[in-house]
C-alpha cells in the first residue's frame, strides 16, 4: 500500500509542478520570419493586401488545391476577408481578414481557427538596400490556460518553417514579375 501513496503523491507533486511552471511560460506567442525581396515595397504589398491574390504564394494552398475559398469585403485592404475549408488537418479551417492595411508598409490580419482558438499575423514591408524586407509575424495570446501556455512553447516549430516557405514562394512570384 505504501508503494502506490508514494505513486499517487509523485503523480499529483509532478501535475501540481507542471501547472505552476505553466504559469511561468509566455502568455504572449510571437512566431516571426524575414526575407528580402528584390522588388520596391509597392509591388510586394499588392499581393499581401488582397486575398484573391494569397493562394498564389501561401503554403497551405500547396498542401490542399481542394482546399474551398469564400471571398468578401473589398477585393483589398480593410475589411477584406477569406473563409477556407480543407479536410487536411495541415490546412484546416477558419477566418481571416485585413484589420488595418498601410499602403507599401504594413498588413495586419484577424485569424480565427474555430475550437483552436483565434490568433492575428501581419506583414511589415521595410526598404532594405534596393529591395524591401518582409516580416511576417504571428501572434497569439494563450490567456490562464495552462495547457496553451505549454503549446505555445511549440509554435514556432509547427509554423515557422510554414513561414518561411511562404516567403520564398512570395520572393520567387514578386521577383519574377518584375
Amino acid at each position: 500500500m505504501q508503494p502506490i501513496k508514494r505513486l499517487v503523491l509523485g503523480v499529483f507533486l509532478l501535475l501540481l509542478l507542471l501547472l505552476i511552471v505553466a504559469f511561468a511560460l509566455p502568455q504572449q506567442i510571437t512566431v516571426a520570419r524575414s526575407t528580402v525581396i528584390n522588388a520596391p515595397e509597392s509591388d510586394v504589398f499588392a499581393y499581401l493586401n488582397n486575398y484573391r491574390r494569397f493562394n498564389e504564394w501561401s503554403p497551405w494552398a500547396a498542401r490542399d488545391p481542394e482546399a474551398k475559398y469564400v471571398f468578401s469585403g473589398p477585393e483589398e485592404g480593410k475589411g477584406a476577408r477569406m473563409e477556407w475549408s480543407s479536410d487536411n488537418p495541415e490546412v484546416g479551417s477558419g477566418v481571416q481578414e485585413i484589420i488595418e492595411s498601410q499602403p507599401g508598409a504594413l498588413v495586419r490580419v484577424s485569424l480565427e481557427f474555430g475550437d483552436m482558438g483565434k490568433g492575428g499575423a501581419s506583414f511589415r514591408l521595410e526598404p532594405s538596400g534596393a529591395g524591401t524586407r518582409v516580416v511576417w509575424a504571428f501572434n497569439a495570446d494563450t490567456g490562464n490556460n495552462p495547457m496553451q501556455r505549454w503549446m505555445g512553447l511549440m509554435f514556432d516549430r509547427w509554423i515557422g518553417k510554414d513561414y518561411e516557405e511562404g516567403l520564398e514562394r512570395l520572393k520567387k512570384l514578386v521577383e519574377a514579375a518584375r
